[in-house]
């Protein structure tokens, strides 16, 4: 029988912001597994044009936390894109604007590829003493007990731990194991996403255009490029992918009032349905949720993956102050984690689920309501400011 092996910490997902915790845990004194069940190959752009259709606009404050891990500074710099201004439009004349120099601030986001991201992160792992990658491995069972949480790989392998992080993503098998549940709710749309270079110059500008039929959203790429998010319900999401890539192109650029002029694709059009899923908890004895396996939103704050970063950020804070304390799992530790994060996720929740549905809305009263406060909230620039201090943190 094979003995097991044994870790303060085992975070089971090495996306994103599992890998972000691992790396932002480098001098906590810990030893950590990471599970991932994907073998990772760093993937090398082939050509200018080579893009990942994954595009995340990363806040300001998450960025400090990327920087202060030592992922940032190994991501190639001419794939990322500052956000200088966000524009957006309602459905009947109406708009708001965000400025970084308004605002007083150097870029409002920045917008990167996932495999840029994901690259660095996991360069930084591989210089980190503190942390053993099992991977590829799946987990076969987890069981938790007064004391360790034990989990067993497919392969026969044990591994035990102080704390397991389920940082697996929407359909977490963690979660599912410790009957963390919440029924999700389905926004019956789906997110179209492609990019596209285009013939006018986007100036560092993300555009979101809310219409009837869906939200759109172009994101600048460094040069003349942009990429989109699109969301449409499932009939309109199966119509653009099986669009050809200049009817898709077309049809972009007509949504978007040719307000970048033509467009051209230069990554294949993908979708992926959006559903909201609000936990009753984050955390529970031996075990914490970080990522999409803690929550689930709309992407039209584009705040999903900010928001999972925060978790990372939050529960790497609470373990590196931990003191004298040897047990990362402590029971009133991770009742913190839960209480410090409850805030953020519902607020970002509440405020996108509120948004998708106040603007895909028919009723007459709705509309001129929503139109008539993007362009009053336009002209208050305190109010403008304080909307914003949310999506910095």
């Amino acid at each position: 029988m094979m003995r097991a092996m044994n870790y303060d910490l085992v975070i089971v997902g090495g996306g994103l912001v599992g890998a972000s915790l691992a790396v932002a845990l480098r001098d906590s004194g810990l030893s950590i597994a990471l599970i991932e069940g994907r073998p990772f190959a760093p993937h090398v752009p082939q050509s200018a044009d080579d893009w990942d259709s994954r595009i995340y606009a990363i806040s300001p404050g998450c960025r400090r936390f990327l920087e202060a891990s030592g992922a940032w500074p190994r991501m190639a710099d001419e794939r990322i894109a500052p956000v200088e201004e966000m524009r957006v439009f309602g459905d009947r004349d109406s708009e708001i604007e965000f400025s970084a120099y308004e605002m007083g601030v150097p870029e409002l986001a920045c917008i990167l590829e996932s495999r840029n991201l994901q690259g660095a992160l996991w360069q930084a792992l591989q210089t980190q003493e503190n942390v053993t990658i099992i991977c590829p491995a799946r987990c076969a069972a987890l069981s938790v007990d007064e004391n360790r949480a034990t989990l067993t790989l497919e392969d026969g392998r044990t591994v035990q731990a102080r704390l397991v992080v389920g940082a697996d993503g929407r359909d977490s098998w963690v979660r599912n194991q410790v009957g963390i549940s919440a029924a999700p709710v389905d926004y019956r749309q789906h997110g179209v996403v492609a990019n596209f270079s285009v013939t006018k110059a986007h100036r560092g500008i993300a555009w979101q255009w809310f219409q009837p039929d869906g939200i759109l959203a172009l994101l600048p790429l460094p040069g003349k490029r942009v990429s989109m998010v699109w969301s449409v319900n499932p009939e309109k999401s199966a119509e653009l992918l099986a669009l050809s890539a200049d009817e898709l192109a077309a049809q972009v650029a007509a949504a978007a009032g040719h307000t970048l002029g033509d467009m051209q694709v230069i990554t294949p059009a993908a979708a992926f349905p959006l559903r909201l899923l609000v936990l009753p908890q984050i955390s529970m004895p031996r075990v914490a949720l970080i990522g999409d396996a803690a929550h689930n939103m709309h992407p039209l704050a584009g705040q999903g993956v900010n928001t999972g970063f925060r978790d990372a950020r939050q529960l790497a804070e609470l373990l590196l102050a931990r003191g004298a304390n040897p047990d990362c799992g402590d029971a009133q530790l991770l009742r913190r984690y839960n209480r410090k994060r409850k805030e953020d996720i519902y607020s970002m929740q509440a405020t996108t689920y509120g948004l998708k549905h106040l603007f895909n809305n028919d009723d007459p009263v709705l509309r001129a309501l929503r139109n008539t406060g993007l362009n009053v909230t336009n002209r208050l620039e305190p109010l403008k400011k304080l909307l914003m201090q949310h999506a910095f943190i």
